[in-house]
């Protein structure tokens, strides 16, 4: 039971990556400038995914952080983002 409940929280918390990646290189137009830092830990205790990133496009700018955990007790975690466009 306990490794499937592993799975499921890897499979909830790398989900949103992947779909989050295919979105953005869909969306390219013109020159790009972006910088990105993604860390992810899984053990027998639990598992947490942490991301921060920053986007500047000719569209305008995005900042954001995200960190989301799952362990015995449940998931929890935050999501931040602030940007303009043009």
């Amino acid at each position: 039971m306990r490794a499937l409940k592993r799975v499921l929280a890897v499979g909830a918390l790398t989900a949103p990556l992947m779909i989050g990646c295919a979105g953005l290189a869909s969306a390219n137009e013109g020159p790009e400038a972006h910088w990105g830092n993604t860390s992810f830990v899984a053990d027998e205790t639990g598992a947490c995914f942490a991301q921060s990133f920053s986007v500047v496009s000719p569209n305008g700018v995005e900042h954001g952080s995200h960190l989301i955990c799952a362990d015995s007790t449940g998931v929890s975690g935050f999501f931040t983002d602030a940007g303009a466009s043009w």
